[in-house]
Parts: structure tokens; sequence; C-alpha cells
């Protein structure tokens, strides 16, 4: 159990928690989300003991280890696998005195205690964890200082699981991994014994990986049941009653009020003005329900779209240097309406192929054809740093329509989801979010018949990838789609292509069963590379076919789990009726027996929910237990 009692802390003196307070029980896995800048990586910094906070106290059991990732990632001349392998300190101190023990009592006190912590079974944990967050056998033996930074931080991500920490703490960890890593890191953390806390924007990990949500919203800390989408659904519901009870306080305040103004001066109503301000004071007020306003991303409309294919490839072969391709046997076409996602692991040559489309990099071989009047906008993260850092949005977009009156260029850029205030800040001081809505907005300046998105959504959170999907469905134009983020993949795409071996492929299957594929590989030792001279490590026909009979075994599984949602939904409606008859105040008056048992109703309809969310969240479980062999 951790318990955070009564927790305020403050940053550069603005109030950030304010005697917050949560339990969460042993084995929790619990999702920490609320909006950028609320706090969340503040209140993990309390928990570790790096900042003090101003008021109460977080309680965890004795000897319990936290674990997160460290902040340098590790550069050294050391192995991968020796470097996770020495993240657990007990394991390498009990490796190191058994080297030196004399006293036969000691060392059979060392090897019972390696034996217990599967000390010898550590080396194929730590290269299956590396393995899964995408290095190969022959990577996981090379110096660290070899990798580039996003790739040493994986391997600081896959100490500290290496660890097996009691409370783990993740801030972001999808950040620097691509949608592979992502997607063997939710069944990991699912399946991880202990207590685990994580800070994402990551819709799919915020429903697969987690049971709980802690939500950091108006400085105080409220803890939901479920995952990502049942908080969404109960706090919309809590809103809505909180909406209705404050203007029921509303109105009851009102009424008083008016007979105190009326009474209070006349000396035979005094006595009841009194009564009625005392009434007044007990009665308090109900908070108003403060919503964050997202702002919207817009996508222009594509003048005049080309007839398909818009863009087609034969026997293409692209690389950086010649004689050194990186993908080859390239026979492809895009039409004007596709929506693809590019799957694969980085390293693949996803943003390779992304460039050679866009027009970035030449064939070294074979053939690309465009449309003539072909349009395209690229959106890259790296291209952040192409902002110009002293200069604001509205400068930034003045250039691409130096012509135009100041009023149309603030409209374009209102139009990238930039707030009124933002638009004369200096791109160096702009968010995260804020760079990468205006980077898009410029990708998408010249309303492009084809955008190329490459891991558009690492510095956006929950709600603006929600608006990035509604922008995408509205755009008119094709779109190739490069992401983390499984959410943002399903809501968006109609296909699926497959980097994979030096070239691309259609890979037939759905999200849910690619999923399956990396968990399944993920699982499996470490294999050397085979590179170009072998065949896939696992075979993709039989893994398929593996899923598919998996999937038949489970299907009085999965239409339980239908059941169950159906249930939850008859529930969710019924409640919502029910609670729109109770905020009737006439009900009240005219049948107070009715509403009394509508109340009773109501009572019963949400234990009912509660019951259904529960079995729906054990089915689930067990159904992606199933799927994932």
């Amino acid at each position: 159990m951790i318990t955070i009692n009564d927790i305020s802390a403050r940053i550069a003196g603005r109030l950030l928690i304010d005697h917050a307070s949560v339990s969460l029980p042993a084995g929790t896995k619990a999702g920490l989300v609320g909006k950028n800048g609320a706090g969340k990586s503040t209140l993990f910094r309390i928990i570790t003991g790096d900042l003090a906070s101003e008021s109460g106290n977080i309680s965890i059991p004795k000897n319990a280890k936290i674990g997160q990732v460290a902040q340098e990632a590790p550069g050294t001349e050391d192995s991968l696998i020796s470097i996770v392998l020495a993240a657990d300190k007990e394991r390498a101190a009990l490796l190191a005195e058994a080297e030196t023990a004399t006293d036969p009592h000691r060392i059979a006190e060392i090897q019972t205690r390696l034996a217990d912590i599967g000390a010898h079974s550590a080396e194929a944990r730590a290269a299956t964890i590396l393995s899964g967050l995408g290095f190969d056998h022959e990577a996981q033996l090379r110096p660290a200082s070899s990798f580039s930074g996003g790739w040493r931080m994986r391997v600081a991500l896959a100490s500290v699981l290496f660890a097996e920490p009691d409370l783990l703490l993740l801030d972001e960890p999808t950040n620097y991994l691509d949608l592979e890593g992502t997607l063997w890191l939710e069944d990991y953390v699912r399946r991880y014994p202990h207590t685990v806390i994580i800070i994402s924007h990551d819709r799919d990990l915020l429903n697969t990986a987690v049971n709980s949500i802690i939500h950091l919203d108006q400085q105080k800390l409220t803890l939901y049941r479920g995952g990502y989408d049942s908080f969404e659904r109960q706090k919309a519901e809590n809103d809505e009653l909180q909406t209705k009870a404050k203007a029921k306080n509303d109105a009851a305040r009102k009424h008083l009020q008016s007979f105190i103004d009326r009474f209070r001066a006349k000396a035979t109503k005094a006595k009841q003005a009194q009564s009625r301000i005392k009434a007044l004071e007990r009665m308090g007020t109900v908070a108003a329900v403060i919503e964050d306003h997202v702002h919207p991303i817009t996508f222009p409309k594509p003048e005049k779209q080309p007839a398909s294919p818009i863009v087609s490839i034969s026997g293409g072969v692209v690389g950086y240097e010649p004689g050194k391709p990186i993908l080859k046997n390239l026979t492809l076409r895009i039409d004007n309406d596709d929506r693809i996602a590019l799957l694969g692991s980085n390293g693949n040559g996803k943003s390779t192929f992304a460039k050679f489309i866009s027009g970035r990099l030449e064939a070294q071989a074979g053939q690309l054809k465009t449309a003539s009047s072909l349009k395209i906008g690229f959106f890259a993260q790296h291209q952040l740093d192409d902002l110009i850092p002293t200069e604001s949005p509205v400068a930034h977009v003045r250039r691409l329509m130096p012509l135009e009156p100041e009023a149309k260029v603030r409209a374009r850029v209102a139009q990238m989801g930039l707030a009124t205030e933002k638009m004369e800040t200096a791109a160096k001081d702009l968010s995260g979010g804020e760079k990468a809505r205006l980077l898009m907005g410029l990708a998408a300046f010249h309303a492009p018949n084809l955008l190329i998105l490459d891991e558009p959504t690492n510095h956006l959170d929950i709600d603006s990838r929600k608006a990035l999907i509604e922008a995408l469905n509205d755009y008119e134009g094709a779109v190739i789609l490069i992401s983390h983020d499984r959410h943002l993949i399903e809501a968006t795409v109609d296909r699926l292509w497959l980097v994979n071996n030096g070239t691309v492929t259609s890979f037939d299957g759905d999200m849910e069963e690619y999923r399956g594929l990396i968990i399944a590989a993920g699982k499996k030792p470490a294999e050397k590379d085979k590179g170009d001279s072998g065949a896939d490590t696992v075979n993709k026909a039989e893994q398929r076919k593996a899923a598919a009979d998996r999937r038949a075994s489970l299907a009085p599984l999965k239409k339980k789990i239908n059941e169950v949602e159906a249930l939850t939904k008859k529930l969710e409606t019924l409640i919502q009726a029910l609670d729109k008859e109770l905020a009737d105040p006439a009900l009240y008056e005219k049948a107070p027996a009715k509403a009394a048992e509508k109340a009773k109703q109501r009572g019963e309809a949400a234990a009912k929910l509660s019951a259904a969310e529960e079995q729906w969240l054990e089915l689930s479980a067990e159904y992606e237990e199933g799927m994932a062999g």
C-alpha cells in the first residue's frame, strides 16, 4: 500500500498540489493523468524524496524499493546486457562477495539468496527485456556509447524494469519507444508483479496496462477504477451531476437570499431573516465544473485532388550511401484517399521511406512517379529544431503570407490550435505541444494532397491527440502516418504497411493481430539478427495462424466480454435517465415516494455498473493473456 496523505507542493511560488490525498493497494497499476504543467512529475519527485512537500506525508512500506528511469542515459563502454544486469544491486553485490567469501556458512547463505532472487536466470531475463525494447542479440553486446541518446534511454528503461522495484514510476516512457516497443511495454507493465504508476498521454497504454487512473486536477488527486476510457466516462458523469447540483444549490441560495434582502430591515421579519442567513451559511456552495478548453487542429482542404495513383513506385531502391540500400524491391502505389500507417521497429526504415515518398531522398534504382499537381506536407519530430527560436508563431506564418493583412495571418495561426496569448511568444518559450502544433500547421500550410506525419504525438497530451484525430479524419487528402500511438493509428488509418527485412509490404491483419505478434516475439529469448540473409526469426504465416487459432478458442470469452459491454451500456443509459428524473425538484415535491424509489433504483444500477466494470476488466485481462499466448 502507498498512501499519499494531505500533500501540498509549490514550484517557483506556484501552488501545484493542495492538500491532496490518495491510497493505492499493493499491486495497483495506475495511470497518473492531468493537463501539462499540473504537477504530475512534481508528485513523482515527492514520492522519491527528491522534493520536500509543504505539508502531508507519503507512506510506503518499510524497505520497499522505488525505481524510475534514470534521467542520464548510460553512455559508457560497458555492453548493454552488463549495464542492465548491474541494475540489480543486490545480485551484483552477492556475486562479487561469492568470489571472495571463504566462510562455508556465508557461502551457503549467498547461494541460497541468489537462488531466491533468480540470479542464475537473470541474464536470460535481461536479454528478454532488451529484446522486447528493440535490441537484438548482437546489439546487446555492443557498448552503450555506440547508440544514440534515444536508444540509450531504452537501456535506462530496461535497467529499471530488470531491477523490478516494489514501486515502479514511469514518466512518459513511450516518448523514446516505437510502436513495437510500446506494445511490448503495455504487456510487460500489465503483468508486472508490483505497484506501478505511469505518467502517460498514450490512451491505449492507459487502457491496456493499468487498472486505475489517478487524476491530478485543480490541485487535487482523485482515484478512478478502470482504464482511461472508464475514467473519462466516470468523470463526465460526475461533472454532469456536479453541474446539476450547482444549479440546484444556486437556485436555493438565490431564493433564501431574496427573502433575506426583502425582510432584513423589517422588525417583524428580522428573526426569520436571521434564521435564513444561518441556513444560507450552512448550505454552502457547490463548485462549478472547470472545463479545460482544448484548441482544435485544422488542416486546410486541398484545392484539387489529383487522380489515383498519386504515388507509384516500381522496383524502388533507396538509401543514404551508394551500394548500401536501406530499402529495396519497393513496388507500391498510394491513392488519393489512402490512409496508411507504417509499422516496423525503429531502424527498419520507416522514416527513410517517408523521406523517399516526400522527395527528400532520391531513388538509387527503380522508379518513383508522382501526380503532376501533387503537393506533399511533411512533419517529423526532429524538425522542431528548425523553428527559429526567437521568432513567434505569427512571424513564422507571416513569412509564408507576406502580402496578407495581420488579421489573416493571425487567423491561420489560430487554425493551428495556438491560443491568442501564445501567438507572439518566441518559439523557444513555447511548450513541446505548442511547437508541434505550429510545425504541423506549417507542414500543411499550402493545403497538401498528401500529408506525411512522422511521430506527431510525442509532445501532445491526450486531449490534443484527440484534436489531431479529428483533424485527420476531417482532412480530405491522403495520409502516411508513423506513430507509436496505437489509438491514433486505429482511429485514423485503414491500411497497414510493414517496413521490415529491407522492404515495405502490406500487412493484412489488424492492429490487435499485430500486437499479438509483437508480444509473442518479445517473449522469446533474444536471437542473433539474421539481417538480409535469412527469414524472420518468427514465421509470420505461422504466427497469423496461431493468432487465428487463439481467437477461435477464445471466442466464448470474447462473447461474454461483449455481453458485459452491452450490459454496461444499458446500465449507463438507465443511470443517465434516472439522474435526469432525480434532477427535477418537482419530483420531490409532488411524489416523494417515487423520488425515493428512483434514488434506490439509481443506487442499485450504480452498484451493478461497478460490478460489471470489474467483471469486464477481469475478462479483458484474461482475453489479453490468452491472445498473448
